[in-house]
């Protein structure tokens, strides 16, 4: 646990050293509070006390942003080598990409905590489900958690950033929106299966204050299966 927490610890820190951290905040909290507050079905023509606005806006931010953020992660190490300098230290695969995915999750969770005062300024205009909105941010939690593990995949795959970054992309449009638009389509017990692969599906059910054990537990399969899938191509370097 203490390699897994060092690591984290380095990668965080690499983060704020450079302007990745500081690009992703701006970006995301830009994004985020432009289209929650001044833009489109903004909270106040919606005239409701509560964050759907800004979950259905950060889940689409998320999706593009930590794919660049998990990138370079493991893919950049590999090329310039400094990969294998690491494995040399008392740690293993496992804990390397543990590491590097707490990394990431503690800056979106950074992230996320930076946009707290939307939900106290809700809070004051009316009305407020003090639970839909507290369960809509462990359901941005859990998403982005899924999504750091398939990005951590695609950095494992490859040697180049861009092909990472892309190939994340691609498999999250797949959860994000394939599996639900193919489920419309198909009926029965393969209708079925995608309808439950669609990540959009169970974000939202989460989102609307059902903390669902199915849903909690898709989010944390996938999470698994990214980390797995990422230990194994590391150790088949």
């Amino acid at each position: 646990m203490n390699a897994i927490w060092t690591i984290a610890k380095r990668e965080l820190r690499s983060f704020f050293d450079s302007l990745t951290a500081y690009i992703l905040l701006i970006a995301f909290l830009g994004f985020s509070g432009f289209f929650t507050w001044l833009f489109g079905s903004d909270i106040f023509i919606r005239g409701q006390a509560d964050l759907r606005v800004f979950f259905s806006i950060a889940q689409w931010s998320l999706f593009f942003f930590i794919p660049a953020l998990t990138m370079k992660m493991l893919a950049e190490e590999k090329k310039v080598g400094t990969i294998e300098l690491l494995l040399t230290k008392a740690v293993s695969d496992r804990e390397v990409v543990v590491g590097k995915f707490l990394a990431c999750l503690l800056l979106i969770l950074i992230a996320l905590g930076f946009t707290l005062p939307y939900y106290f300024t809700v809070a004051s205009l009316g009305q407020f489900d003090h639970g839909a909105a507290i369960c809509g941010y462990l359901g941005l939690l859990f998403l982005s958690s899924a999504y750091i593990a398939i990005g951590l995949w695609a950095s494992s795959i490859t040697n180049n950033q861009i092909v990472a970054f892309l190939v994340a992309l691609i498999v999250g449009l797949f959860f994000q929106l394939f599996f639900g638009m193919l489920a419309s389509q198909v009926s029965g017990f393969i209708g079925s299966v995608l309808d439950n692969l669609n990540l959009l599906g169970h974000f939202e059910s989460i989102s609307r204050g059902v903390l669902d054990t199915k849903d909690i537990f898709y989010f944390l399969s996938i999470t698994a299966m990214g980390l797995i899938l990422s230990e194994l191509n590391l150790a088949k370097r």
